[in-house]
């Protein structure tokens, strides 16, 4: 696989730091592109958080994983795509009316401001989830591939961009949805790394050539020895295969 820009294709996430502390951590990666703010950021520092990082030139990947009614769904989706998100997340399991009035919310506040609509993405199955803890803690009689084909059929039929999905589930959705349908697969570890909470994991190059859009970067680069070194040994691999 040729990649002719790898960081394009990789969301550095900035969960678990300050302010301070993500203002000093984008500064020691001058080639990043894509951040992702998600629920400990944001509710720590809000939309200021989202302004600075846009400010530095930075594209957001806003992961708060929106799950309410439709009417709160497309309030804050709306709000979200003001702010300058260009990639949002919301759980597919919402439902499909839900997951249209999100949409349509979030292209409406973004033409308000003139900025381009972003993409919404439905949420599957969370990357620390088992087949075990799918069944035991939400009764859920479905094996996990078959529960995130469900939850992305719904995400394409609601009209989302795409949805985010474990890199094990990436090929066979690649194989259903085409292109620019987006597959964003949080879940990335070398293959020497310890899994902390995560069950279905892969490496950047496993899972970009398995069909995925993004791949989301969290401890793998951001608790390295050296994160500025770590990310561009992952450009550099990807780059060259």
């Amino acid at each position: 696989m040729t990649c002719i820009n790898p960081s394009d294709k990789l969301i550095l996430a900035l969960d678990g730091m300050t302010f301070s502390e993500m203002l000093a951590f984008i500064s020691d990666i001058p080639d990043l592109t894509w951040v992702k703010v998600g629920l400990e950021l944001f509710t720590a520092n809000g939309p200021e958080a989202l302004e600075e990082l846009r400010n530095r030139g930075k594209r957001i990947f806003l992961d708060l994983k929106f799950h309410d009614i439709p009417n709160t769904m497309a309030g804050a989706c709306y709000r979200a795509a003001k702010c300058g998100a260009e990639l949002i997340t919301v759980h597919a399991c919402a439902g499909e009316r839900a997951l249209l009035e999100a949409n349509q919310a979030a292209k409406k506040g973004a033409a308000e401001v003139d900025l381009p609509s972003p993409i919404l993405l439905g949420v599957t199955v969370l990357t620390s989830w088992s087949q075990k803890t799918l069944l035991n803690d939400l009764d859920i009689n479905q094996t996990v591939n078959q529960r995130v084909e469900h939850l992305a059929g719904l995400s394409y039929r609601a009209g989302l961009g795409g949805c985010v999905c474990s890199p094990w589930e990436v090929q066979n959705l690649r194989s259903i949805y085409s292109e620019p349908f987006e597959l964003v697969a949080p879940g990335i570890r070398f293959s020497d790394n310890e899994l902390n909470d995560q069950s279905r994991v892969m490496t950047p190059l496993e899972a970009l050539n398995k069909g995925a859009s993004k791949l989301v970067l969290g401890r793998i680069v951001t608790k390295s020895i050296s994160p500025a070194d770590t990310f561009e040994r992952i450009c550099k691999e990807l780059k060259n295969n």
